[in-house]
């Protein structure tokens, strides 16, 4: 079974887009509202940050008021970003190397979505399933 490609594995569900004046609490609601733990930061179509749980409780713990502060200064600036070709072992290597939760996926420069650990542990579960199924089925 092959891996999937970062563009088969976000292509069902659209990221949640904010901009770069957007507040930490409206950030925060947005997220909220689609049950997402990051949101992308632009600025007109360019991809500029990565905004996520962690970003929010850091400007928390700072003691930045969130209805008054901008996804410009509690975003992580020019994430590591992956291209829609690449695949599960090209993401789970980046995220385990630089110690990334969510990593944007962008082609030609455009974002398309957003991965995270729980993409590819249900990606490993499937695959153990079928595996599993086949086993059964050849007994």
């Amino acid at each position: 079974m092959r891996n999937r490609t970062m563009a088969e594995v976000v292509q069902h569900r659209e990221p949640v887009t904010l901009t770069i004046g957007t507040t930490v609490q409206e950030a925060c609601l947005a997220m909220h509202e689609r049950s997402a733990s990051a949101a992308l930061v632009l600025e007109g179509a360019a991809l500029r940050g990565i905004f996520t749980s962690g970003d929010a409780l850091r400007a928390l713990a700072l003691g930045l008021d969130p209805a008054r502060t901008a996804l410009g200064q509690a975003m992580t600036r020019d994430p590591c970003c992956l291209g829609a070709g690449d695949d599960a072992l090209d993401a789970l290597r980046l995220m385990e190397d630089g110690g990334f939760g969510h990593v944007p996926v962008v082609c030609e420069g455009r974002p398309l979505g957003v991965v995270s650990w729980t993409d590819f542990t249900g990606q490993e579960r499937s695959r153990r399933d079928e595996e599993n199924e086949l086993s059964e089925t050849m007994r």
